[in-house]
C-alpha cells in the first residue's frame, strides 16, 4: 500500500456505498453504481456515483494531514521570503463547504468549474457533491500542441480569479482538467484574505510550473504576460524554488527564470 493511500486512509468500499446511496437518495434516486477513482490527492478519497455526480469524502485523518500539509507548505513559503498564507479549515465539513463555495465563486466569475451542488456531513466526514464530467484529460496529458492552445484560456481564468480576489491555492496539472479544448478548474484550497498578493503570484508561479514541461518556458512566460503583466511575472519569480521542491511538480524553474528575465527586461 503506498504511503500516499496510508496517510489519506482507507475509505473502505461499502462506506463509499453508504455515502453514494445517500448522495442519490437526495436527489430521489436509487444508488446504482459507486465507482471508486484513483487520484492523486492527499484530501480525500473521490468517487462517481450513478455516472452522475463526482463525490469527494473527506474523513478526519484528511483534515490532519491537511493541517500537516497547510503547515508544511506556510514554512516552505519562508524560502520565498512570504510569511505563509495558506490557511488551515479545522473539520471535514468545513474543508468540504469552502471547496463547494470556492467552485461556486469559480462559476460566478465564467471561470470553467465542474457545477457545485452540495455539501454535508455523513458520519462524521465531509461530502462535496460536484458534477462529475465523464470526458475530460488532465492538464499533463495533453501534448504541447494542445497545451499550447489552451495556455491562453488557463491564464485568463487564473487573471480573472486573481483581480476578483479568489486564489486557487493548489494550480497543479491534476487540477486542471481539459474538457473539448477548455480548462476546467479543480480542488481550491484555502489561503487567508490578508495575503492576497502574494498567494496570486504562488499561483501564477504553479501555472508556469505546470505548463513548462509541456509548452517550453518561453512559450509558457510569453503567454502568462498577455494577461498578467510583467509585475505579476516578476511576483511570480520568488515562488519559483519554493514551487519547485514540492513533489506534485517537475519543471526547469531556471529555464522559467530566465524566461522571465528576458521576457520583461
Amino acid at each position: 500500500m503506498s504511503l500516499r493511500r496510508i496517510l489519506r486512509g482507507e475509505v473502505p468500499h461499502e462506506r463509499l456505498v453508504e455515502v453514494g446511496a445517500e448522495v442519490a437518495g437526495r436527489y430521489g434516486e436509487p444508488v446504482q453504481s459507486v465507482e471508486s477513482l484513483e487520484a492523486d490527492n492527499w484530501l480525500s478519497t473521490p468517487c462517481v456515483v450513478n455516472d452522475q455526480w463526482f463525490v469527494k469524502v473527506i474523513t478526519g485523518q484528511n483534515a490532519l494531514v491537511h493541517a500537516l500539509l497547510t503547515t508544511g507548505r506556510n514554512l516552505g513559503a519562508l524560502s520565498s521570503r512570504s510569511e505563509g498564507f495558506f490557511e488551515y479549515v479545522q473539520t471535514p465539513l468545513g474543508m468540504a463547504e469552502h471547496e463547494l463555495a470556492a467552485t461556486r465563486r469559480m462559476r460566478e466569475l465564467g471561470v470553467n468549474a465542474p457545477e457545485p451542488l452540495e455539501a454535508f456531513d455523513h458520519e462524521g466526514s465531509g461530502v462535496l457533491v460536484l458534477e462529475y464530467l465523464p470526458a475530460f484529460e488532465p492538464l499533463d496529458a495533453l501534448d504541447g500542441r494542445e497545451a499550447e492552445g489552451i495556455a491562453p484560456a488557463l491564464f485568463d481564468a487564473l487573471a480573472r480569479m486573481h483581480d476578483a480576489g479568489l486564489v486557487h491555492g493548489d494550480l497543479r496539472s491534476e487540477n486542471v482538467l481539459v474538457v473539448d479544448g477548455e480548462p476546467y478548474f479543480i480542488d481550491a484550497t484555502t489561503v487567508r484574505e490578508n495575503a492576497i498578493e502574494e498567494a496570486r503570484a504562488y499561483d501564477l508561479a504553479c501555472a508556469l510550473a505546470a505548463l513548462e514541461p509541456l509548452v517550453g518556458a518561453g512559450t509558457a512566460v510569453e503567454t502568462a504576460l498577455e494577461s498578467h503583466g510583467p509585475e505579476a511575472l516578476l511576483d511570480a519569480d520568488s515562488f519559483l524554488d519554493f514551487v519547485n521542491i514540492r513533489p506534485d511538480h517537475d519543471f526547469d524553474a531556471a529555464a522559467v527564470r530566465a524566461a522571465i528575465t528576458k521576457t520583461v527586461e
